[in-house]
């Protein structure tokens, strides 16, 4: 009310100008002639000029006899020896002013608007390279609006994720309808925290909520928070909030919150953090602040959640957390089916067993599966992508890129034949082993000189002692068969080392399967997040002698599975020795070729 006020004091001291400078144009026109030259030549002559008064262009004065009632004048100078020729033959002249005033504004105005202007365009560039925008919106938040039309994903577009999606719907009811959802009392979470390894699909279902609500959709990451300026992160939040209040119902969404919510520091070596920890303090105001009957939901992402600060998840602010996790078997022919519908398919192509092939694959994974098999086919010119390539396709991203140019020596590519039946032959021998799909003896990725891909039939989450132990012999078949036809090992079985002492060493410290040892576990679970670790150094509880016994009950259970895997190979030695000829020959095997000469599962006797 007061600025309106104003405004109008103003718009009336600027009418009251107009007129001033207006009535002082009329009174001077009203008592001045304005006269050719010839007729002030010819007053002249007369002597009817009083008064003269000369300037640059003009010449201005006072008349003795009054013309039409006006005693001064105004003339126009023209140059004398001109007018002198002029009045010879009684012409009636008059000098004209050229103006000048629009070449003096551009001579002036122009130059400075060009340097304006490329300074504003420097300025600019700048600006977007330090990620300020503009110099009036550096506290302006970043977030990206989507409207319903614009989202264009929703729940069908997400597979694979079932409860997540059970989890989420109550927010869309929510939105759709707000007064009727809270008619017993119940208010809808403030906050909703998606957690999961990253590709299992967070930001999607954040967007197919949106999309099913058809409510505006503010996206934003956690990083454009922070800048350089001290104070310009809780500046973003609250304008954020504010945009999403004046929009609502309307969901924010955060993606990546640790780069903004990270746990703050304590201690006096925490300083260096004051921008994050203000910008941090402002998001935890304003859900406290805000009421989510208004129709507003925070969604947010993120991979890290045990980095988050505690008040950030404390119940009142992300209530609920939703675990968006990696798919099992079932969901992977779900997300496979959604994304299948894009390219062209062969008759060939099952989606079941695309999915035994990719345990542990998160939906990008699966995606990008789709998208390297469509441009394998594409490539060698097929009219649909068949089975094949979806097994070059799982090839090329579990394995890496074939390497034809990396050539074995004929030695080199023997032992690595016999390595690799050695795995193939074991693990088609022991019961309770994942089916063997193919092996190869062509070099892949960075160190790998043959593979072997076993096919899980099911998805896993408990495994026995003896599970454990045959899992060892297999990684082991590959030792054991260099050692029994060429008496001698070689590098080829790092990898394979690796692994066999990790199971070993969590058997023995982690899962209590060592009966020297007893039921007791000796080293701490590092932290962390959906089998990925967080790194950092386990703490040593026990002392040397017992740490002796767990190396020799480690040593044990590796050649325990050594010699079960040279007695497999001893026993079906005719048979290693066929198949690695073939492999050498066709240098890729496959199931069925593996099953024309292999036994049937046996279990070998037991070893002492």
């Amino acid at each position: 009310m007061e600025r309106k006020t104003q405004l109008n004091v103003w718009y009336i001291i600027f009418a009251l100008l107009v007129i001033v400078l207006f009535q002082n144009w009329w009174v001077a026109s009203r008592q001045v002639e304005v006269i050719p030259y010839s007729q002030f030549e010819e007053l002249l002559k007369n002597n009817e000029i009083e008064e003269v008064r000369i300037r640059q262009d003009t010449l201005e004065g006072k008349l003795k006899k009054p013309i039409d009632g006006r005693e001064r004048f105004v003339t126009t100078r023209v140059d004398p020896q001109l007018a002198e020729r002029l009045s010879k033959y009684d012409v009636k002249f008059t000098g004209v002013v050229e103006s000048t005033f629009l070449r003096d504004l551009l001579s002036w105005v122009v130059p400075v608007l060009f340097f304006f202007g490329l300074w504003m365009f420097l300025f600019r560039r700048l600006a977007e390279k330090q990620g300020l925008g503009g110099l009036m919106s550096v506290g302006k938040s970043r977030a990206k609006v989507y409207v319903e039309k614009d989202t264009k994903v929703t729940f069908v577009d997400v597979a694979g994720v079932d409860e997540a999606k059970e989890e989420l719907q109550e927010i869309v009811n929510f939105l759709k309808d707000p007064k009727s959802y809270g008619r017993l009392g119940a208010r809808i979470p403030k906050g909703v925290l998606l957690i999961g390894p990253p590709g299992t699909g967070k930001t999607l279902l954040a967007r197919a909520v949106a999309g099913e609500a058809s409510v505006p959709f503010f996206s934003i990451s956690g990083s454009e928070f922070v800048e350089m300026f001290v104070g310009v992160g809780a500046a973003r939040v609250r304008d954020l909030f504010e945009q999403a209040r004046k929009a609502a119902p309307a969901i924010i969404f955060i993606d990546e919150l640790d780069a903004l919510g990270r746990a703050r520091a304590i201690g006096p070596m925490s300083g260096g953090h004051d921008e994050k920890e203000q910008t941090l303090n402002q998001l935890l105001t304003e859900l406290d602040g805000f009421d989510p009957q208004t129709g507003v939901v925070l969604l947010a992402a993120t991979n890290r959640p045990e980095i988050l600060d505690p008040a950030l998840l404390r119940a009142g602010r992300f209530d609920r957390q939703v675990l968006v996790d990696r798919p099992d078997k079932a969901g992977r022919i779900a997300i496979l089916k959604v994304h299948l519908k894009k390219v062209q398919l062969a008759d060939d192509v099952d989606p079941q067993k695309i999915a035994a092939l990719t345990p542990g694959f998160s939906g990008a994974d699966l995606a990008n599966l789709v998208n390297e098999a469509a441009l394998l086919a594409t490539r060698r010119g097929a009219s649909a992508v068949s089975g094949d390539d979806f097994t070059t396709a799982i090839e090329r991203i579990v394995a890496g890129l074939e390497k034809k140019n990396r050539l074995l020596n004929p030695h080199e590519r023997k032992v690595v034949a016999y390595h690799e039946m050695g795995h193939a032959l074991v693990a088609m021998s022991l019961p309770g082993t994942d089916p063997v799909h193919k092996i190869s003896i062509i070099p892949r990725g960075v160190g790998a000189l043959g593979y072997t891909i076993q096919r899980p039939t099911e998805d896993r989450y408990l495994m026995t002692r003896e599970e454990l132990e045959n899992k060892m012999a297999v990684l082991l078949g590959g030792r054991a068969a260099e050692l029994l036809v060429f008496e001698e090992i070689s590098t080829g079985a790092a990898d394979d080392l690796d692994k066999v002492t990790d199971i070993a060493r969590n058997m023995v410290t982690r899962f209590g399967m060592s009966e020297k040892l007893g039921q007791m576990t000796y080293e701490e679970q590092r932290p962390s997040f959906l089998g990925q670790p967080l790194g950092g150094m386990a703490q040593r509880n026990y002392s040397e002698e017992t740490a002796r016994e767990i190396d020799c009950a480690v040593r044990e259970l590796t050649d325990k599975a050594r010699e079960k895997a040279l007695q497999i190979l001893r026993t079906y030695r005719e048979q290693l020795e066929r198949g690695a000829k073939l492999l050498l020959e066709k240098e890729t095997l496959r199931e069925d070729e593996l099953a024309q000469f292999i036994p049937v599962r046996k279990q070998p006797k037991a070893i002492a």
